[in-house]
C-alpha cells in the first residue's frame, strides 16, 4: 500500500478509486454541510464542490473508516494499534524547509478571519460558524518540543477566535503565560492526512513526545515543515492553509451553545481568546473540516485510547488478546475487553485495570477470545448467554470521570459498571459456541 503524506493527494487518491464522493450540487454552510455529512457518519469521504458564500471546496469525512484510516498509512487496519504503538517508540523527527505550499499566500490583519477561511455551522443550537478540524501546535512550556492537539474554535469578529481547551496539561501551560502576563504563541494547521490528527490525539502526559514525528513514524518518513511569519513554531509545509496567532492573557467571551462529543450541547460559558496575526495558505487551497461528534472526531481519540487501554490492562492481565473503544460509547465511555481466559478472576481484574487506565471510561465488559469485540451483536450475545448479574457485575460509585458525560453534571461523580461476560474456566464444554463445518470457506456467490 502507498503512503500519502499530503491531504489533497490523498483526497485526489481516494476519488480516483471511487472511495471518495463528489457533492456537486450547490449547498448551504450553515446545517447542509453537516446533514449530508451525517447521514454516512462521518464515515463516507465527502467533496463539496459549491458551498454557498465560500467558493472553495469543502472536504469532511476523510477520518473516521477503520480501513481508510489504515490504508492512508499503508496498513491494514488490524494493525492499527500495533502500529501507532510502533510510531510512538520509534518516531521520526520533521525536517525543516525554507519554502512551503501552505505559505504561497500570505494574509496580514486587518482580516476578518472567517471571511479568510470560512467555517461551517452544524447543530441546531451553535452559536455561529467554528473551526473544528484545526490542529493546533504549542510549544512545550520550556520550549524544547512542540505539542498538537484538536481545539473547536468559534468564528469571531475581525481577526479573533475562541479556543475551547479541555486538556488540563494546556489549560496549566496557557495559565502559566497568563499568570505572567505574556500571550501564548499558537499555529492552527488545516488541511493534514488522518496519520497528523491521529497523532495529535495521543495522552501528552503519557507520551512526551513531538506528535508530528509521531505522525512521521506512522508514514515512515520525515515530515517537512516551515517556520511561521509571525510566530516561533514549525508547522507542516503541506498542509492547506495555517492560523498564526496568541492566545491572549486575561481575556474571555461568550463561547457556545455547541453540539459536543456526546451529542448534546455545551453550556454558553467564558473561554480564552486569540488573535490571529497572519493567515498563510495554497493559492488554491481546499476546506478541511469533521462532523463533530461522528465517527470521524471519535476514531483518532478511540484509536489512542485502544493504545492505552491495551498496554495498562496488560500489565494486569497479560492474556488480553485485544481492547475496543466503542463508537456507540462516544468513542471514550465504553470499552470491550478480550481474554484468553486462564484464572478465575481474570475477567474482574481486567476491568479494574481499563477503570484505572482511563477516568473517562463509565462501563466496560470482559469477554472470552472467542467473540468478536467488534461487533456489537456478539458482545451483546456474550452478555446475554454468560452474565448473571448477581454474579458478574460490579459496579465502583462516586469515582471521577468526564465532563463531556452529561448525566455526570448530575453529582459531578461517575459510577462505572464492569461485566464479566466470559465462561467458568471448569465449564468450557458448556459454552462451546455452534459451528458449520466448511461456514467460514463458503463463497455464496457459487450458489446464488
Amino acid at each position: 500500500m502507498l503512503m500519502i503524506t499530503v491531504f489533497r493527494d490523498l483526497v485526489q487518491d481516494w476519488e480516483d478509486r471511487h472511495w471518495l464522493r463528489r457533492i456537486r450540487r450547490e449547498v448551504s454552510p450553515r446545517y447542509e454541510v453537516a446533514a449530508v455529512a451525517k447521514k454516512f457518519k462521518g464515515r463516507q469521504p465527502l467533496l463539496f464542490d459549491h458551498v454557498q458564500g465560500i467558493g472553495r471546496p469543502v472536504v469532511i469525512g476523510m477520518g473516521g473508516d477503520r480501513t481508510l484510516m489504515a490504508e492512508s498509512m499503508g496498513i491494514s487496519s488490524d494493525d492499527l494499534i500495533a502500529h501507532l504503538m510502533q510510531a510512538i517508540v520509534h518516531p521520526i523527527a520533521t525536517q525543516r524547509v525554507a519554502q512551503a505550499p501552505v505559505q504561497e499566500t500570505i494574509v496580514y490583519p486587518p482580516f476578518d478571519v472567517g471571511h479568510v477561511v470560512p467555517g461551517l455551522i452544524y447543530h441546531g443550537r451553535d452559536s455561529g460558524p467554528y473551526y473544528v478540524a484545526g490542529v493546533m501546535v504549542v510549544k512545550s512550556p520550556d520550549g524544547t518540543k512542540q505539542y498538537t492537539s484538536v481545539r473547536r474554535m468559534q468564528i469571531l469578529p475581525g481577526n479573533r477566535i475562541n479556543v475551547v481547551i479541555t486538556s488540563p496539561e494546556l489549560f496549566r501551560q496557557f495559565r502559566s503565560f497568563e499568570e505572567a502576563g505574556r500571550p501564548m504563541e499558537i499555529a492552527v494547521m488545516f488541511g493534514v492526512v488522518p496519520a497528523v490528527i491521529l497523532s495529535s490525539q495521543l495522552a501528552t502526559h503519557l507520551f512526551h513526545v513531538d506528535k508530528l514525528s509521531v505522525a512521521g513514524g506512522l508514514l515512515g518518513q520525515a515530515l517537512p515543515t516551515v517556520h511561521c511569519k509571525t510566530v516561533d513554531l514549525d508547522v507542516l509545509a503541506d498542509a492547506e492553509c495555517v492560523l498564526e496567532g496568541v492566545m491572549l492573557p486575561g481575556v474571555r467571551e461568550l463561547e457556545g451553545p455547541f453540539g459536543e462529543l456526546g451529542g448534546y450541547y455545551s453550556q454558553r460559558g467564558l473561554h480564552p481568546v486569540a488573535e490571529i496575526r497572519a493567515v498563510t495558505h495554497r493559492r488554491d487551497f481546499m476546506i478541511h473540516t469533521v462532523m463533530p461528534a461522528s465517527y470521524e472526531e471519535r476514531l483518532p481519540m478511540v484509536l489512542n485510547r485502544e493504545v492505552v487501554l491495551l498496554q495498562t490492562v496488560r500489565q494486569v492481565v497479560p492474556n488480553v488478546t485485544g481492547v475496543h473503544i466503542t463508537m456507540g460509547g462516544v468513542g471514550r465511555f465504553h470499552a470491550v475487553i478480550a481474554v484468553a481466559k486462564e484464572n478465575p478472576g481474570d475477567g474482574t481484574e481486567a476491568a479494574l485495570a481499563a477503570f484505572a487506565s482511563d477516568k473517562d471510561l463509565k462501563h466496560v465488559v470482559v469477554v472470552n477470545d472467542d467473540i468478536d469485540i467488534f461487533d456489537p451483536e456478539d458482545v451483546e450475545w456474550a452478555i446475554a448467554t454468560r452474565v448473571q448479574a448477581d454474579q458478574d457485575l460490579f459496579i465502583v460509585p462516586g469515582a471521577k470521570g468526564s465532563p463531556l458525560e452529561a448525566s455526570h453534571h448530575l453529582h459531578q461523580t461517575t459510577a462505572k459498571v464492569g461485566i464479566d461476560a466470559t465462561y467458568p474456566l471448569d465449564q468450557a464444554d458448556l459454552f462451546q459456541r455452534t459451528s458449520v463445518p466448511g461456514e467460514a470457506n463458503l463463497n455464496l456467490s457459487d450458489y446464488l
